[in-house]
């Protein structure tokens, strides 16, 4: 059965950027770029043009180099921010201009300080300009996640006449759980007229820790586009995690949906741009923390030892990493022990694994981890009777 493409919109280089302290040079951008466009990605978000000559000159130059993935630039609903979008994207072999307007009653009252007319009128005027530069012109209604319902189908409608190819439906503020961000994705599915003629995409933020939950939650009920960043940076709490929903598609294929990204890239993505940034990767974070392959417990490292699927639903090897990683602590049993201990060169028998796993334990309570060298001093510390076996 041929499975349904989600196509990855990796906005790394604009809304991750945005993180403080995250600020990437021209050439950081270029190689970040071209990593992207070799992972697979279906469109990379360069920059926001009018913000900075800086941010100019990065989108146009990665315009110049990127060879198949989409290149996209940013700007308000505003004339002049999309002009210099344009002149940004002049190289791109696929150019997109992504521009929009708060569409929530926060944003029109509070932000915008006009009325829902008024938004239609400048959403339309927007798409429309941006469609006399560029074919591909992607809409977002800011703060859709908080939007009624029946006014967003509206403005919706709206830029689908005036020539949207893409419609972006933003969590802007991370406030929508998994259920009602899907039913929102489905209740224009089934309300603007139009709609089957354009793609549906999420941008979800992560404020409450549910960024990736409901990206997956709008694919499910009909978004094709899953808007996100490597390791999941971005404003405030990140965005969603490119990783996770790559993942997440890849290890259930009764969703019937996948992209084309090449997942054995992952973890050296994660790490260029960590590095790139300045931006740790929590040890724990999905798929590409430190830890997302480790295992210290006792019980589980046994059953990884006998059978790796026991406590891992993925491959290492399919994310990039070498193999799952026994860590030895005080909670790790002899299986673990009898197993690093081989990987160094020891073939315990059982009773000399007995007499070494009392020592472990003290030398384990004093240690956060036994490493490799650790092993040889416990082993020479229990000065066993006869010959170690070597394997």
């Amino acid at each position: 059965m041929n499975r349904e493409k989600v196509q990855i919109f990796d906005t790394t280089l604009r809304d991750g950027e945005q993180v403080p302290g995250c600020k990437l040079d021209t050439h950081q951008k270029l190689v970040i770029a071209t990593r992207l466009d070799e992972m697979g990605v279906d469109i990379i978000e360069a920059g926001f043009p009018v913000s900075s000559p800086g941010d100019f000159l990065s989108v146009s130059e990665i315009s110049k180099i990127v060879k198949n993935a989409t290149v996209c630039g940013l700007t308000r609903a505003v004339k002049n921010d999309i002009d210099v979008a344009a002149a940004a994207l002049k190289y791109a072999k696929k150019p997109r201009i992504h521009t929009g307007i708060g569409t929530s009653n926060s944003h029109i009252i509070h932000k915008l300080n006009t009325t829902r007319e008024d938004i239609i009128v400048r959403a339309k005027y927007a798409v429309s300009y941006a469609k006399s530069y560029v074919e591909d012109v992607e809409f977002y209604a800011e703060d859709a996640g908080r939007t009624e319902n029946d006014f967003l189908a509206r403005v919706c409608e709206e830029v689908i006449k005036s020539g949207a190819t893409v419609l972006n439906i933003p969590d802007t503020t991370g406030y929508c759980l998994p259920d009602e961000y899907g039913a929102k994705i489905k209740y224009l599915k089934e309300n603007v007229k139009g709609i089957e003629n354009v793609i549906i995409s999420c941008h979800c933020h992560n404020d409450l820790g549910m960024a990736t939950a409901n990206s997956i939650a709008g694919a499910i009920n009909g978004a094709r586009q899953i808007e996100c960043t490597i390791n999941g940076i971005g404003e405030r709490a990140g965005n969603t995690a490119l990783e996770e929903v790559v993942m997440i598609l890849k290890q259930h294929p009764y969703l019937n949906l996948d992209t084309n990204i090449n997942t054995r890239q992952l973890n050296e993505m994660s790490r260029l741009v960590s590095e790139s940034m300045g931006m740790m990767v929590q040890p724990n974070k999905a798929i590409v923390g430190a830890n997302a392959f480790s295992h210290s417990s006792g019980i589980h490292q046994d059953g990884v030892i006998k059978n790796r699927e026991t406590y891992e639903i993925m491959d290492p090897l399919e994310v990039g990493v070498t193999e799952s990683s026994i860590i030895l602590t005080a909670r790790s049993g002899r299986a673990a022990l009898a197993y690093r201990a081989k990987k160094v060169g020891y073939e315990l028998t059982k009773v000399q694994l007995d007499i070494v796993y009392v020592e472990f334990l003290k030398f384990a309570d004093i240690k956060k981890e036994v490493l490799d060298n650790d092993i040889h001093q416990i082993i020479e510390a229990c000065k066993i009777e006869g010959d170690l076996i070597r394997s």
